[in-house]
């Protein structure tokens, strides 16, 4: 009675097992005098109480941590062990390991960690990993000046698993040489992840640069390449296609503005020309297609990233060819077309119908829209009416919020050379 109320450390199962020929053996001597006089039950009174004591002896030394463990280390007090049951029942622990761990003082032998939610929160998660990956045995425990190892493996009695083991160990050396060594390795990737993306911006910069340069030239009024990007990322984002990762995705709308790079080969005579082209002129400017395809191919030779320089090429090369066969400059048919040149194809025809050009107004929506419907399953890939569809009302509003832009910047130019004129006079 006095150890089930006042030690922790004793199991209660070995308490009952204690109590019970004890209870027997009372109730023997006098039931047996009162009820049976011709029968003696103290003799099976023994004979139950040396049973039980046999049982108490096979069970006891799985509650002594110290005796479970290897002596040497749980006396030197620097190693903790700690014991569960698979049910995650306390089965005890040593010294150490109640240093460490203060909150084990309050558990009690044989009842469930539960009872202690200090001791719960922090090992369940330990010993369920463990239990559902006996290879993830390793788990780290800060204090504030020290760090300790904690290794699961099997609690082994009788050749049997009984439960858990947690040996505790003291990590801190150790542990902040890793942590240093860490710290080291990823100051340095930071550092090279920062010089190879000043690289990529200022590599990004020049092809951005080159289609702009091409684009001053171009007789166009100019954000071509900004609106067809967007409008690449307006598709992309309307498009459920696993086939394209998000990576992928990216490194298409990223390669959108050099799909027209080969326009700087068209001279000035036929790109800038107001009105519609000659047959000869026309032939010439197809070759835009094949020549941006090349300047494409020999800017990115070399680059690390294969996948990027692939879609780069694909869009430029192909933006003009046809599902029907009759685009240009190669005539591919249907599948034979990449499909990142099939998105840019449609982001490519919708803004020259809806922008102003010199030699055309803007078109309205809704017959921009007529013709890009009309475009499908011939012009355009059939699969891409679907997320046209999808997609116009944030092209619409894109492609409203520009028109805006552009009408509010020539109203200040107009202002502005107003306001000029007034000074000079």
């Amino acid at each position: 009675v006095y150890a089930f109320f006042k030690k922790n450390q004793v199991s209660r199962k070995i308490l009952t097992l204690l109590f019970v020929p004890e209870i027997v053996a009372i109730l023997s001597y006098f039931v047996g005098r009162r009820m049976i006089e011709e029968l003696e039950l103290m003799p099976a009174s023994y004979c139950l109480a040396q049973i039980m004591y046999l049982i108490i002896i096979s069970e006891i030394s799985l509650y002594d941590a110290n005796e479970t463990a290897v002596d040497s280390l749980a006396e030197s007090g620097s190693t903790g062990f700690i014991f569960f049951d698979f049910k995650e029942k306390y089965l005890g622990s040593n010294n150490a390991a109640r240093r460490i761990f203060p909150g084990l003082n309050q558990l009690t032998v044989d009842l469930s960690m539960k009872r202690e939610p200090e001791v719960y929160f922090l090992m369940d998660p330990w010993i369920q990993t463990y239990a559902e990956d006996e290879t993830k045995n390793t788990e780290y425990y800060e204090t504030e000046n020290r760090i300790y190892r904690v290794s699961l493996s099997p609690l082994i009695h009788h050749r049997k698993r009984k439960g858990h083991q947690l040996t505790v160990t003291d990590d801190t050396d150790s542990r902040k040489y890793v942590l240093a060594m860490e710290d080291y390795n990823e100051k340095l990737h930071q550092d090279v992840d920062k010089a190879t993306e000043h690289l990529k911006e200022m590599h990004n910069r020049l092809i951005l640069g080159m289609a702009t340069m091409v684009e001053s030239r171009d007789n166009s009024t100019g954000g071509h390449i900004r609106r067809t990007s967007e409008g690449v990322r307006i598709l992309l984002n309307n498009m459920d296609d696993s086939s394209f990762s998000d990576s992928f995705r990216e490194k298409m709308i990223k390669a959108a503005p050099m799909h027209d790079l080969g326009k700087i080969a068209v001279p000035d005579s036929i790109l800038q020309k107001p009105g519609r082209f000659e047959p000869w002129e026309f032939e010439k400017m197809k070759t835009h297609a094949r020549e941006g395809a090349r300047i494409v191919h020999e800017v990115l030779k070399g680059t690390d990233d294969e996948e990027f320089h692939h879609i780069a090429e694909n869009m430029a090369h192909y933006h003009h060819e046809r599902w029907d066969g009759k685009g240009y400059p190669e005539g591919l048919k249907g599948e034979q077309i990449p499909r990142e040149a099939m998105v840019m194809a449609v982001a490519d025809v919708y803004d020259a119908l809806v922008s102003k050009r010199v030699y055309k107004e803007s078109m309205s929506f809704e017959k921009a829209d007529a013709i890009m419907l009309e475009g499908m399953g011939s012009q355009f890939a059939p699969e891409m009416k679907e997320v046209y569809i999808k997609a116009r009302p944030a092209l619409e509003a894109y492609y409203s919020s520009v028109k805006k832009e552009e009408e509010e910047a020539a109203k200040a130019k107009e202002d502005q050379a107003r306001k000029d004129l007034c000074t000079t006079a």
